[in-house]
């Protein structure tokens, strides 16, 4: 697993994902985003963590009953537990939202354990109680059903798909109040100071569009004027 940098994770805390899909966009990287999740409630900044994983598969009927819950072993259980303080966990739920992924008893041991967030392609049941918890959750939409009614939890810790993005365990996972992208351990100190220069321009853009300047030549930047202006706002602004 590749270490990131303290620094880097708080950088990454004050971006975009939106920034950060073009910044990987650059790289090659076009399927990072997760697609079709969403936060349950707004935190006031980001949640940025490497990645712990479930995956679940198609449910069997025999090998899914409510006993399975009395299984100190179960892999659902087993993730909410070995989810290590800070990171996020990121479920696979084979994009089926039909059954839920986890309820608020388990989203509130991740977040009694420390736990960054929690990000599922399913659903949560108890979903406005986790909305208010602390801890930072995505999901698709809120569902009922226990997920022994169509999914087992089956691997922990492995590579997995969640909502068509690659998740390999130690990714950093950021989510905003828009979405969630997953940046591959590797890059992710080279893409955090890349994202925060890319974030300081972003933000004269906007001051100079509400001042009335129009696009062309601005965003991008093609014209150096706008690139000398982009200093001196730098240094007044202490950005």
């Amino acid at each position: 697993m590749t270490d990131v940098k303290p620094q880097s994770i708080e950088k990454l805390r004050h971006v975009s994902v939106a920034t950060l899909a073009t910044a990987l966009y650059k790289r090659g990287l076009r399927n990072q985003a997760i697609q079709d999740v969403r936060p349950l409630s707004q935190k006031g900044r980001n949640m940025v963590g490497p990645a712990f994983t479930l995956r679940y598969m198609p449910a069997r009927e025999d090998r899914n009953t409510l006993a399975e819950f009395r299984n100190p072993e179960h892999p659902q259980r087993q993730a909410v537990e070995q989810c290590p303080p800070g990171a996020v966990l990121v479920m696979d739920s084979r994009k089926d939202a039909r059954a839920a992924s986890a309820g608020d008893i388990l989203i509130t041991r991740l977040m009694v354990r420390g736990c960054e967030g929690v990000v599922t392609d399913g659903g949560f049941r108890d979903a406005m109680t986790i909305a208010d918890l602390e801890i930072h959750a995505y999901h698709n939409r809120p569902s009922s059903p226990t997920n022994l009614t169509l999914n087992e939890a089956i691997e922990i810790n492995g590579p997995i798909g969640c909502g068509d993005a690659p998740v390999f365990p130690g990714d950093i996972v950021v989510g905003d109040g828009d979405s969630v992208i997953i940046i591959p351990a590797h890059l992710a100190d080279e893409i955090a100071d890349e994202a925060t220069e890319m974030t300081a321009y972003e933000d004269f853009v906007v001051e100079q569009v509400k001042g009335g300047q129009p696009i062309i030549g601005l965003y991008p930047a093609t014209q150096e004027e706008n690139l000398e202006r982009f200093a001196a706002w730098r240094k007044d602004n202490g950005r």
